[in-house]
């Protein structure tokens, strides 16, 4: 079984397991660029929360696969990801670290670290379980 990178709330159960780059998206001009790029299709997205509505675009031009640091699989993305049936985990935080986001009491450190640890990297998306979510290593 591939390394658990991440695990998060999984959003709704699909069978999907879409894979690619993970691309880390700070800014509307970010999600502009990537759509603009025709490689949209090439990436899981991760995103810092659940409200981040520049995403919304994204998502209906095809985006195979979402991550979020923070949020609910009620939030805005939570329901447009069910909506496009685009597979997401929701408040990922990683395997290898203690770090746990927390409404109203989470540093940057926090949104920094995930990050770091999968912006570029190559993942798939497991979202089979009902609860969980994961983000597993495919390199």
């Amino acid at each position: 079984m591939a390394e658990v990178l991440a695990e998060g709330f999984n959003v709704f159960d699909t069978t999907k397991s879409p894979a690619g780059t993970v691309k880390y998206l700070e800014s509307p001009s970010d999600v502009i660029s990537l759509i603009r790029s025709g490689k949209l299709g090439e990436h899981i997205l991760l995103v810092r929360g659940g409200t981040t509505t520049f995403l919304a675009p994204a998502l209906s031009m095809g985006a195979i696969g979402v991550i979020t640091m923070s949020g609910a699989p009620e939030s805005h993305l939570g329901i447009l990801s069910r909506e496009f049936q685009t597979p997401c985990v929701m408040t990922a935080h990683l395997s290898s670290s203690e770090s746990r986001y927390v409404v109203g009491d989470t540093d940057d450190a926090h949104f920094v670290e995930i990050a770091k640890a999968l912006d570029g990297r190559r993942v798939r998306l497991d979202c089979t379980d009902h609860e969980t979510g994961r983000v597993l290593a495919d390199d």
